[in-house]
């Protein structure tokens, strides 16, 4: 949730030897000028890419943004051309943390009654998917940012970490809750009281990331993953996402009556009779997305 502290940074720098791989430039069509802290653009047929657009700031985390970050969201929520996000940052940071500048002056009653930090977590509510795209620093606010994604790409140059102990506070936007869900109890537990940083690799061990996009751009890799979602039907994509999350909410037992369900309900869409009618005549499906 919050900005590495500068020992942290200094640390990632130091101790990783991180070398920043130049990325393939992006082209942007945003049509939102509105947004000062985000970059919109189409990388590919049914894909929309979001980038985090502050770099003098190494992409530090606050309420603009996230405001900025939940309107594009609510405009792709309701528009059919996009059937997967992609989100990244810069080559040196998806999101070094929040920034402090906005909060360190915050009292109790006013982060108490506003919901401070509420905002942020809408993105976990988005139904259709969202791929991050990690390179540099991911601590604090944005290691939870990617962890609110349904899957997460880095770079070998990747940094997690929730270094919020360093400032006198704990991780407020569901640090403590998706890191020992993804990566265990102790783990969690050493890094958040600790605020020690974690590598790429780790976290592909661990089980946070999907995978470590090795060679090339990963960038690329996240809009080639959206891509191939996008190619499939959007109603079965939907449940299937829905699916997956409710396992981290209900006993197995319920967690396979709701998969069921999801299952049965996807046979009252055109896109299930085509896609097995498909199937069954050798066919290429044509997805309606109704």
């Amino acid at each position: 949730m919050l900005s590495a502290v500068r020992t942290s940074l200094r640390t990632a720098r130091g101790g990783s030897g991180l070398r920043f791989p130049k990325q393939p430039l992006v082209r942007f069509q945003s049509t939102h000028a509105d947004y000062t802290s985000i970059l919109i653009s189409e990388p590919a047929p049914g894909v929309s890419q979001i980038t985090v657009n502050r770099p003098k700031a190494l992409n530090a985390l606050n309420s603009t943004l996230f405001h900025e970050l939940n309107s594009a969201l609510r405009t792709f929520s309701t528009d059919d051309n996009v059937r997967c996000v992609v989100l990244t940052g810069s080559e040196k940071a998806f999101a070094a943390g929040a920034d402090i500048k906005e909060m360190k002056d915050k009292q109790f009653a006013e982060v108490y009654k506003g919901d401070f930090l509420a905002h942020w977590t809408e993105l976990s509510q988005f139904r259709k998917p969202i791929v991050a795209a990690v390179s540099g620093y991911a601590l604090g606010g944005g290691c939870e940012l990617a962890m609110m994604c349904d899957i997460i790409l880095a770079s070998p140059t990747a940094v997690f970490g929730q270094p919020e102990i360093n400032l006198g506070v704990i991780p407020g936007a569901g640090g403590t809750q998706r890191l020992t869900h993804a990566i265990g109890k102790s783990r969690a537990m050493e890094l958040v009281l600790t605020g020690g940083n974690f590598s790429a690799q780790q976290a592909s061990e661990w089980g946070l990331v999907s995978r470590v996009v090795e060679q090339g751009s990963v960038v690329d890799e996240a809009v080639k993953v959206a891509g191939k979602i996008a190619g499939k039907g959007m109603l079965a994509v939907q449940a299937g996402k829905e699916g997956v999350n409710a396992a981290y909410e209900m006993s197995l037992a319920n967690g396979l009556h709701f998969e069921r369900r999801l299952f049965h309900q996807l046979f009252a869409t055109n896109d299930q009779k085509g896609g097995m009618n498909a199937f069954a005549n050798k066919q290429k499906a044509q997805w309606t997305h109704s």
